[in-house]
Parts: structure tokens; sequence; C-alpha cells
């Protein structure tokens, strides 16, 4: 971007302005601290100027928006043509009590729907299981059964609005509603829309909600994606997901880089499969973290589109642009929130939410003031909405396309975002011996992953406990203060209320006809099918998520953890 004269010229202006302005001050007043560094510990320089960027390759590696290698972003207009879709994680206690919240949240001006289940559900499990006792409808909406789901979605067009999922070992029960659901309303299911988390494998890494071993969640989560392309091409059946990975204690760098990981591991699967990567790849999606570091996390989501498009491009054979365009969702950061003095919570989520849309997000959740002590009440719901569409009409932040582009830092960040993710995925590339599926599994098998994360996790809470990270409110600027806020609360008797109707949906239902759909699930298991018809006629005929769910652990086994309950 600049030749070397230039170059030799701007080297020595930056001599010249180190001795005569820069060293009289530093040696005067000296700076803050001794090193900058990013939330992930990335160092950051004093200044950058163009011999930063000195390698970049305009064409190369940034083009133009809509473009590969899509650095600058995957349409040409972006946010000129549309905002990004404002996503709010809604769910708990009945699906009653979130079809209200859905409905709240559509007349404040969300544009989609993203919907939290509680753990039963998350685990595949009903809620009159033992396991599932103090936990019906706790931290997201219960969902036995279609019946739960034909309530949840209660006076909403599934033909128009678009709903996230999110939900990983039983994804492909809540899946087989949501198009049972569609095919009551009479919705082709070509139109139906969404996204579907569905990503075992940072299951095994980082979140540690599983069913049936890893070999066996990847081909049920092949099969959705398979069905999924053929059925529900709108649909998006994975969301490859980075989030939790960053929630677990990852930097920035091994976010991007394990989540890729498990993305190229879902392609290589498919494409053994005999699927046309180019009709599969459009479907894939991503789901991102966005932190505290403004600088880094832009850089993340601008590496992570480039790498992507080359790798699909390289690797794979991919030839079609929607192939190789990354989309993404985007979350504010969890992990950040603090309980001390929450409204803070509201600037941390300005500042990460800002990230992602300089970033070039595709849709996005921001967290509310509240949810490091409970459920988001209905007015720290409405301030996180609202801080999205403050800085979609009022910030000037989605008025330009890809508006960091050119910054000599940003550039520079991304290079090194780039470098560093592609040396993590070519190490689990070669613990595959050159296959990425086999490298994953290999990672969840050996600890790779969980070892990773555990020791960036551990330096980051070094730092802080030795007050090298600030954390506003926790080892600074503290004050007294009222530990026990009004929050939301659930319902004691909603376990009760849940359980009665699951109750009666199994008196109610053709018996007869569920055990023959429940063997036409294990039927499709024993001979290597594609599960996901099987399982929509099970859920048609008010299979429960537990007796779908059961079928395939008597099939490929369990993975869970032994776990005592009192029943």
């Amino acid at each position: 971007m600049f030749d070397e004269e230039e170059l030799a010229e701007i080297r020595e202006r930056r001599g010249e302005w180190e001795s005569e302005r820069l060293d009289p001050v530093l040696s005067k007043h000296g700076e803050r601290q001794e090193r900058f560094g990013t939330v992930s510990n990335m160092d950051v320089e004093r200044l950058y100027t163009p011999e930063d960027v000195a390698d970049i390759d305009y064409d190369e590696d940034l083009g133009f928006p809509g473009e590969p290698p899509y650095t600058r972003g995957v349409y040409p207009t972006m946010y000129r043509g549309r905002t990004w879709t404002m996503r709010q994680f809604a769910g708990f206690g009945t699906a009653e009590e979130t079809n209200k919240r859905f409905h709240y949240l559509i007349e404040e001006g969300q544009t989609g729907l993203s919907t939290a289940f509680d753990m039963p559900t998350l685990m595949g499990i009903d809620s009159d299981h033992r396991m599932a006792n103090g936990e019906v409808g706790k931290e997201g909406v219960a969902v036995d059964t279609l019946r739960d789901m034909e309530i949840l979605f209660d006076g909403i067009d599934l033909d128009e609005i678009s709903t996230s999922f999110t939900i990983n070992p039983s994804a492909v029960v809540i899946y087989a509603m949501y198009l049972a659901l569609a095919d009551e309303q009479g919705v082709d299911r070509a139109e139906v829309r969404g996204t579907l988390q569905n990503d075992m494998f940072k299951e095994f890494i980082a979140q540690k909600e599983w069913v049936v071993p890893p070999e066996p969640s990847l081909k049920i989560t092949t099969d959705v994606i398979e069905y999924s392309a053929e059925e529900t091409p709108k649909f998006k059946p994975v969301s490859v997901s980075g989030y939790h990975i960053r929630e677990a204690g990852s930097t920035a760098v091994q976010e991007l880089a394990f989540t890729l990981a498990d993305g190229m591991a879902y392609v290589e699967d498919c494409l053994d499969r005999g699927m046309d990567v180019d009709e599969f790849g459009p479907t894939l999606s991503f789901f991102f973290n966005s932190h505290n570091s403004l600088f880094e996390e832009v850089a993340k989501f601008r590496a992570a589109r480039r790498i992507w498009a080359r790798i699909m491009a390289d690797w794979y054979g991919a030839e079609s642009e929607a192939a190789r365009q990354l989309k993404f969702h985007t979350q504010t950061a969890g992990q950040s929130l603090t309980a001390q003095q929450p409204m803070n919570n509201i600037v941390r989520v300005t500042i990460q939410a800002l990230a992602g849309v300089l970033g070039g997000t595709q849709s996005l959740h921001t967290n509310s003031y509240d949810e490091a002590l409970a459920l988001p009440s209905e007015d720290a719901v409405r301030v996180s909405l609202r801080t999205q569409q403050i800085i979609a009409e009022e910030s000037g932040a989605a008025d330009i396309v890809d508006p960091m582009g050119g910054s000599f830092a940003v550039e520079a960040l991304t290079d090194q975002v780039e470098q560093e993710a592609m040396e993590y995925i070519e190490e689990i590339k070669s613990l595959g011996d050159g296959s990425m599926r086999a490298g994953v599994l290999k990672g969840i098998e050996d600890g790779y992953f969980q070892r990773e994360i555990q020791d960036a996790a551990y330096e980051y809470q070094r730092r802080v406990e030795r007050g090298e990270e600030t954390v506003v409110g926790v080892n600074e600027y503290e004050i007294e203060e009222d530990t026990e806020p009004e929050i939301l609360t659930v319902d004691e008797d909603t376990q009760e209320r849940q359980r009665d109707r699951l109750a009666e949906v199994k008196a109610e239902r053709n018996n007869e006809a569920v055990e023959e759909a429940l063997a036409e699930v294990a039927e499709a298991v024993d001979n290597d099918e594609n599960v996901v018809p099987a399982v929509v006629d099970a859920v048609k005929a008010y299979a429960t998520m537990g007796e779908i769910m059961s079928v395939f652990e008597e099939q490929y086994g369990t993975y869970r953890e032994t776990i005592s309950v009192a029943d």
C-alpha cells in the first residue's frame, strides 16, 4: 500500500518524532503502565503507522465489501442496506411466559427471536424426570413436546419471523418440532428462517452439555445439516459457536481458531458423506463473543471472514461466493458482566455491541445489565434492546461500510489475529494427521482444547488478582451497595404446571403411534440413515423430548457424567 521510498520517509519522521516529542514526555511523565495489552493479553503498541501494514496487498487481503476475501464485510452495502438482526435472547418458565416475552420484544422493535431453553430441555430429559427437579423453567423455557412449541409460538407467524434456538444435544428434536409447527401453520418449509445452534464440538470443548459420545453427536449434527440443505434452505442448521469457548476463559485468538477448526471439521464430515460444498456451505453460520477490547474484537471478526473465505476455497474447493462467506451472530460477553455495580454493565455491553457492529456482524444480542444476578427483567431487556437501536439509529456506526478498515492499528491487529489463529488451526490439523475432523475429535479426547482454555482463563484471573487487569467495581472503584436488588424470579409452581401439561399430553396422545414412531427413530440409527425424518414423525405423534433422546442413548451409548440426584 506504500512504496519503499514512502516507508523510508515515514521511518525517518517517526525517529524524529520519538526523539523530539515522545522521549521528553516519557522522561518527565512516563505512561500509565509499562505494558499495554488487550483482554486476551495481546500486546498493544503505542503507535501504529504504515510500516505495520506494509505487507498488506489491498486486493488479496482487503478487497471491497461483498467480494472475497470479505475482510471488509459480506455485503456491498452492509448496514446502509439493512441493519443487523436485533435478536434478544429470551426464555424462562413455561411456554406461556416466554411467548409473552417474545410478543413484548417484537412490540419493542426486535427483529428476530432467540430462544433460551431450561437445563432439562438442553440435556434431552423431560420435566418429570428426577434429574429435572428444581431446574424446570429456571434458566430457559421448558419444552417437552410439540404442545409446548405450539404454545411458545402462539400468535407468531413462522413465515414472518426468524428464530434462533440455542440448543445442542437435543437440537435435532427442537428442529423437528419447529418443522412440525411450520407444517401445522401451512408455512412452506423452504420459507422457514432461523438458526439452530446444534454445535456439539463446542459442547465437548467448553460448555459440557452432552448426551451421546462425540462421534455419534457429530453424525446427528451432520444429519441436520444434510436435511436442512434440502428442506429448509433459508434456515441455518448449525451455528458454529465460539461464544461458549470464550465464556469458558479462552483468548480471542483461541476463540477464533477453535471455532473455525470446528467449522472445518463439520465441512469435512459433510464432504465425507458426499455432499456438495457449494450446496451446504452457505447454510453454515457462526456465533462469536464480543468482549471489552474493542479493537481486538473488530480485528477478530475481520480475520474470521478472511480465514474462512481462503480455507473454503483452497482446502475444500468451494467455488460459490456464498459458500466462502462467513456470516455470524454476536453476543456481548456474559463473562464480563459483574454483580457489583450492575449498571456499569450497560456501558460494557454498549462497547461490546459497538465492536460487533464495527466488525460487521449479521445479528446481535446485547446482554442485560442484571444478568450477573438473575434472568433479565423487562426493564433491563428494554435497555439492552435500546442499546442496539441507538447504535443503529443515532451513532453513525451503521452508516459506513467497514468504518475501521484502513486503520493502521486495526489492520495490523487483524493480521496478527489471523496469523496466530492459523498457527492453532495448523496444530489442530496435525493432531488428525491432516484431517481437521480427526484433529478436533483427537483434541477433545486428549483434553487439548480444555487445557488451552484453562491456561488462558487462569492467566487472566491472575492478572485481575494482581491488579494488572482492572475490572471497574470489582478490583477498582468499589463502593458499598445493596447486594440484593429486585430481580426477576421464576414462579415456584412452574415445575408443577409444566409437569401437569406433560401428563395431559401423555394421556391424550396415541401411545401406539408414539411407540411406532420411536421404533422408526431406532431403525434409522441402526441403518445409519438420516434420523431427521423419523424424529419429525415422532414429535408429530407427541413423543417427548426425553423419549426421543433415550432412543439415541440406547443406540449410541451415553456420554453423561454419573450424577447422583435424589428423587
